[in-house]
């Protein structure tokens, strides 16, 4: 029985070892593929239950492949702006179809943008939540609200003014009843761009009104757009020249009956600081013709503008940007994690999916509750060492080797045993 053991046992080793030799070799493989994780080769001996003190039976070996998922591999920068790579615990949640698709989960980040508008890899699209244009999460972040990142779910953008600061001196050298006009551009919600005149007139010492016109094409500006409401401030100043007070406080100024069908909107008006200087001012001209001096109006508001590029932050969120300058979030990345990673299921492409093993996935945003972080244009690297392989391969080569050798020296003692019983 101890040569047939031994050959089994043998013969076990073999096994074994092409096992783990397969193991390196995919390792190796996989050297250059983003977010491959090694597996390494766990052996095992097997004992049998019938060794005594003046007999042993061999037993053998077994191996086991343990995949290393949770290994951090080095992050590398790239060119292109929707790779993702993550910094510590886990996995980009991904699904094989827009709607009612089978999730999995990845590390591999080269995601790019497909003719639909949907961030995608290998045909796994990436999920996250839809944001504000300020990167907050509309509703919350759960599972149900989660849904695969679409770049075009806001291919235009355009947005209506809603404050604005106006810094100008009204000449106190002026007379009484004297007016004089200035013009502010202003953007409607749909992005059209408005022209809205204002006229100053001094109504006695220190005291002024500036009155709204309505609104008209900025581009013909004989085409009325709207109608302005509360387009009336009563303005004082101080002996000074400093702003004294504004009548409303603050001033608001409405539109209404956009014709271009865009939503009622009213602008803030920043006119200075009450005792200072800092906006609206009064000091003489000193010129023969008094005029107002226009030192400028800001506004906020944007033109029509479409798409041109998208890029993923730090933190995981999508920015949008568009051709007139403007770029906001649309979407945050989320990131799921595991009680076990390492029992997740490996498939193709770099993709898992969740085992009892495993547990459920538990999304987070980028950087809480454990969950690693985000970083944009970058990609995490495999996390195999060549050189580490390379000396395995020959630790399995020598102990396949060795294991082909007790086979030989079996074979030898078989031959003597039978030729010793045929004599």
């Amino acid at each position: 029985m101890s040569l047939t053991g031994a050959l089994s046992s043998a013969i076990s080793a073999l096994n074994s070892q092409s096992q783990s030799l397969a193991m390196i070799s995919d390792n190796i493989s996989n050297a250059d593929t983003t977010g491959y994780k090694t597996t390494s080769a766990m052996f095992e001996d097997l004992v049998t239950a019938s060794n005594s003190a003046t007999s042993y039976t061999s037993g053998g070996v077994t191996v086991s492949g343990r995949a290393n998922i949770t290994q951090q591999g080095l992050l590398s920068a790239t060119t292109n702006a929707t790779d993702v790579a993550i910094q510590g615990s886990g996995f980009f949640v991904t699904t094989n179809a827009t709607a009612g698709g089978t999730t999995s989960y990845t590390r591999n980040g080269a995601f790019t943008t497909d003719n639909a508008g949907y961030l995608v890899n290998n045909g796994n699209y990436l999920e996250g939540w839809r944001t504000d244009a300020q990167g907050n999460i509309i509703g919350n972040a759960s599972a149900a609200s989660l849904g695969p990142i679409n770049t075009q779910v806001a291919s235009t953008s355009g947005s209506a003014t809603t404050k604005a600061t106006i810094a100008a001196n009204l000449p106190s050298d002026a007379a009484t009843g004297a007016t004089f006009t200035s013009s502010m551009t202003a953007y409607d919600s749909l992005g059209t761009a408005n022209s809205i005149q204002i006229t100053w007139t001094k109504t006695g010492a220190n005291a002024w009104t500036a009155s709204f016109g309505n609104p008209t094409l900025a581009s013909n500006s004989s085409t009325t757009t709207g109608t302005t409401s509360s387009g009336t401030v009563a303005i004082t100043f101080n002996s000074d020249g400093s702003l004294a007070s504004t009548n409303p406080s603050p001033p608001t100024i409405s539109m209404t009956g956009w014709t271009d069908g865009a939503a009622n909107s009213s602008i803030a008006l920043n006119l200075g600081t009450v005792g200072k200087t800092d906006g609206l001012t009064q000091y003489a001209s000193g010129e023969t013709t008094p005029a107002v001096d226009l030192t400028g109006i800001t506004a906020d508001g944007l033109p029509y503008g479409k798409l041109s590029s998208i890029a993923i932050g730090k933190g995981g969120v999508v920015d949008a940007t568009y051709s007139n300058g403007q770029t906001i979030a649309i979407y945050k990345i989320a990131v799921a994690t595991f009680s076990d990673p390492n029992g997740l299921n490996a498939a193709s492409d770099g993709m898992y999916s969740a085992t009892a093993a495993s547990g459920s996935a538990t999304l987070q945003t980028s950087g809480t509750n454990g969950a690693g972080t985000i970083y944009g244009s970058e990609l995490e690297s495999s996390t195999t060492d060549t050189s580490g392989q390379f000396s395995n391969m020959i630790s399995a080569q020598q102990a396949y080797s060795a294991a082909s050798q007790v086979i030989t020296t079996v074979n030898k003692m078989f031959d003597t045993l039978i030729s010793a019983v045929s004599r």
